[in-house]
């Protein structure tokens, strides 16, 4: 058979349990993002509280200013006028004096009255003052909390996210190729080739591959189905890279096909790994070097 270079583009997909992988580390993204602005608007709520907590205290300090001159002012002019109903009472008669005394009384109690109603307006401002403050110490408080509820959750879910997918590549497997070398860690399933994907140590290119006249490209090379076997979960395929023709039959299921090609004129190791054999495709994913110019 002679090499052609007609090539047919493959649908490409990626499995399920990629994308739900993909999908909760997007969400974790999202979720900081959400955190971050959180965080970001509690310290401004916090800045406005503290502004309106501000102003509530000069606003009633204000107030109970004005309303204690006042009263002061009132006060001290029950105390001057009882202290002229005194000199006048030591200088009258009897009848007089007792007159006089008997107003003394009456502005004593007047001026009892002034006090008691000036402690109470301060113990009342004083209240108001505390209030405030508790309101406002309350309302952050329970932002406060709200946002460190959010952090412990995303924390809780990013912790599960790292153990499934530390369990996940400590499942994994590293096997010797079909050319006899020692293979990296290969994938069997859709969440163990999420899991490699995630380590970043190699690219990986998704194959699904169906029986066509004329091999299809997958990146810098084309592949074409020759055979399949689902009873025994082996298949012959002809790769096609670099304008040289090979031929890897018989090669079973989560075995390490090698092959080697020339980038920047040095060999570089290519894996194809088959996951899933039907009676008619192969399915599973293509491993190159991070250095390759040619894999996505």
């Amino acid at each position: 058979m002679t090499p052609t270079t007609s090539y047919a583009q493959p649908q490409q997909r990626s499995g399920l349990i990629t994308a739900l992988v993909a999908g909760a580390l997007i969400a974790l993204v999202i979720a900081n993002i959400y955190l971050y602005v959180q965080i970001v608007k509690l310290g401004d709520d916090l800045a406005d509280t503290k502004k309106t907590l501000n102003a509530s205290l000069s606003n009633i300090k204000d107030a109970s200013s004005v309303t204690m001159a006042a009263q002061q002012r009132h006060l001290d002019t029950l105390k001057a006028d009882l202290e002229a109903t005194r000199r006048a009472a030591a200088s009258m008669s009897a009848e007089a004096a007792a007159k006089e005394n008997a107003h003394a009384e009456e502005l004593v109690k007047q001026i009892e009255t002034e006090q008691a109603k000036m402690q109470a307006a301060l113990g009342s401002e004083i209240s108001d003052v505390k209030q405030t403050s508790a309101a406002g110490v309350a309302a952050a408080n329970s932002k406060i909390a709200d946002v460190a509820t959010d952090v412990g959750n995303v924390r809780s879910q990013a912790s599960q996210t790292q153990e499934q997918l530390a369990k996940t590549i400590a499942d994994l497997k590293s096997v010797t190729g079909d050319l006899g070398v020692q293979s990296g860690l290969i994938a069997t399933n859709g969440k163990e080739l999420a899991a490699l994907r995630l380590k970043g140590e190699r690219n990986y290119l998704d194959i699904k591959l169906g029986k066509t006249k004329v091999p299809q490209r997958f990146g810098d090379i084309a592949l074409r189905l020759d055979s399949v076997t689902p009873k025994k979960n082996t298949y012959s395929v002809y790769i096609l890279a670099d304008d040289k023709l090979t031929f890897k039959q018989n090669k079973s299921i989560n075995e390490p096909v090698q092959f080697y090609t020339l980038k920047g004129g040095q060999s570089t190791p290519y894996e194809l790994v088959i996951n899933q054999i039907t009676k008619d495709s192969i399915i599973g994913y293509l491993s190159t070097p991070k250095a390759s110019a040619g894999s996505r």
